[in-house]
This record gives structure tokens, sequence and C-alpha cells, in this order.
């Protein structure tokens, strides 16, 4: 039985950690962490947990809780997990952080795009981005996995085989995506007012968005070149998902079953990843709730451009499922224990 703590664990990827792993056959919950709520009963944070989870909230700290557990989940703000991970934490844990500490690996790209100074830069080459479906092998390796963003893993997966066959143009890419309001997280924030978000679309972060360098480094490596993107973010007035819409120049004339054959190499035996019939376009409600990502395409023969689609479950496959899909991947388990879930509707 895995041993887990999580730091962070009354935010929403934290929450939905604790969803998941309370169905999870080799795992067990022993430390829920969460600086806001100390030694308040997890389930009167969340009361879906009531007589599920009968454990207290405990604090944020990372040294005792490294002696007790076989790996830590720390779903929390940039920042926090590398101003607690040291050497001494690692030789003794296993850790997966949701947030964006270790996923760049230009230490200067980090500090220019987050504002902030990171506090354990010599743990950035080590950490692995934990894409499963690009990373696997050296996940299963990894002591420190950084969990990919859930923009950065819709638009990324939507556009990756394209990307890696040069079938398109990198500089002519443009990322178009939407999410739902739990994207945001969990604080209280005057943007996120049901009165601010409700009858309402809008774009923000637009040329600034933090998660545009880690698509942009990414679809770097698949491509072989340097990438630069515009990534525009909407926000939705709903709970949950992603879509991402994503326009490319075509590299040469292809047919619809040329591009599914393309997709078919890289995605045909991913548990996680559904390619779409053709003319059928993703959509959010069809992944709510569980960890799959759902992949649609157009050519477009007039422009010569293809339209890329892609929908997730912001909490699942863009968090929480996808951690714990790395999790499994570090302890030799089954990829998909744990994550058997079923999209819901409605």
């Amino acid at each position: 039985m895995i041993r887990v703590g999580i730091i962070g664990a009354t935010g929403y990827a934290g929450g939905e950690l604790v969803r998941i792993l309370t169905g999870h056959k080799d795992a067990e919950i022993i430390w829920y962490g969460s600086r806001s709520y100390v030694d308040q009963k997890y389930a009167d944070v969340y009361r879906n947990m009531f007589q599920i989870v009968d454990a207290a909230c405990m604090d944020d700290n990372m040294e005792e809780l490294a002696s007790r557990v076989d790996v830590i989940f720390t779903a929390t703000p940039q920042g926090l997990c590398a101003s607690l991970v040291n050497e001494e934490i690692l030789s003794k844990t296993k850790i997966i952080d949701l947030s964006a500490d270790f996923r760049l690996k230009d230490v200067h790209v980090y500090e220019e795009w987050y504002k902030i100074e990171h506090k354990a830069p010599q743990y950035i080459d080590e950490a692995v981005y934990g894409l499963c479906e690009v990373n696997r092998e050296d996940v299963k390796k990894a002591r420190l996995v950084a969990n990919p963003g859930c923009y950065t893993t819709c638009s990324i997966l939507t556009a990756y085989p394209l990307a890696k066959e040069g079938l398109i143009d990198m500089g002519t890419l443009i990322i178009d995506a939407k999410s739902g309001t739990s994207g945001a997280g969990r604080g209280a924030k005057l943007p996120n007012l049901f009165c601010e978000v409700n009858e309402n679309i809008k774009a923000y972060g637009v040329a600034t968005h933090r998660h545009t360098p880690e698509i942009e480094e990414q679809l770097g490596y698949a491509a072989g070149e340097k990438v630069v993107l515009n990534f525009t973010p909407h926000l939705v007035p709903m709970n949950r998902g992603i879509l991402a819409t994503e326009y490319a120049k075509l590299t040469k004339d292809v047919s619809w079953e040329e591009v599914k054959a393309v997709y078919d190499k890289y995605y045909a035996d991913e548990k996680f990843v559904r390619v779409l019939d053709r003319d059928v376009c993703p959509e959010t409600k069809w992944v709510e709730g569980s960890n799959y990502v759902d992949i649609g395409f157009k050519i477009d023969p007039r422009t010569g451009r293809i339209v890329m689609m892609g929908a997730i479950d912001n909490l699942v496959k863009g968090a929480a499922g996808q951690a714990v899909q790395n999790m499994n991947l570090m302890f030799g388990l089954e990829e998909s224990e744990g994550l058997e879930l079923v999209p819901m509707f409605p």
C-alpha cells in the first residue's frame, strides 16, 4: 500500500486528489495537509467526504511528512514546493508537484513569467515533466515530477503528433482555449464571483498567460525547433472543463485519413486519449469528471490550415488525475488504477 501525503488538500485540485485516491486500491492517504484548516475535520471542509474521510487537516510540514509517506502531492500555489523541497526530503520520498515550480527548464523564464524567485533551481534539471503520454519512461524513474498545467496538458496533447511529424508550421500556431472557473482555484477572488462570471465570457492574460512558455517549451521539444506562439485563454461560466481550439498552417497537402493515421501512431494505445471520428468535435461535457482527453481535427483546404481541438476536465486530466497517473507510473502500478472514471453526464 502506497502511503500518500497531500499538501494543499483543501483546494480544488487537492480535493480532486482525495476523491480519486479514496477509490485507489493501492494507495492510502495518511496526511491531509491544509494550512488554512489545520485541526479541522476534512469532511467539514468538503461535505461530500462525510463518513468517507474521518481525518483532520494537518499542516504543510514537509520534513515530517517525508518520513511518513512514500509520495507527497503538492497542490499548492507557485513557489511553495520549491521553498520546501531539499535533498533530505527527496532521499525519503517521491514528490509530484502540481504547481509550476519545476515545469520550465530555464529558471530565468520561470522567474520572468511567474514574478517570483525560484528557491530550488538545483532540482529543475532533475524534475521530469509529467506528461505521461510523452515522458512515460522518464516518469517511471523519477523522484520529482512536475505535473503539467491544465491548459498546457490540453494544448500540448492536441497538437503534439502533428508537431512531432512536422505536419504543421509551428510559426503559425495559434491556441484559443476556454476554461471553467475551477481553474482559478478555490480562493476568494472578485473576478470569480457568481455575478462577475455568470452570463459572461472573457479573454484574460492575453499575450501574458503563464502557461504560454510551458506550451512553447514542450511543443518545441516535439518539433525540434524553438516555438513562439499566441495563446489566449478565456473564462466561461461553468465549473469544469477546458476546450482548446488550435490553428496552424499545414506544411503539405494531406487527407483526413493521413492526419488520423498520425494521431493513431501516437495515441492508438493510449488509454486516456480518445481521437474522435471524422467531423466530430470535442465537447467538455463528454470528458467531465474523467481522465480522458478528447481530440478532433478539421482540415480547411480553402486556407491550407488545420483546426485541432481538444477537451479535458481541468481538475482531472488537467491536474489530479494526471498526478495519480504519474504516481502509478512511479510505483510500477497499472497506469489506469484509480482512474477508470466514466465521464459524468449530465
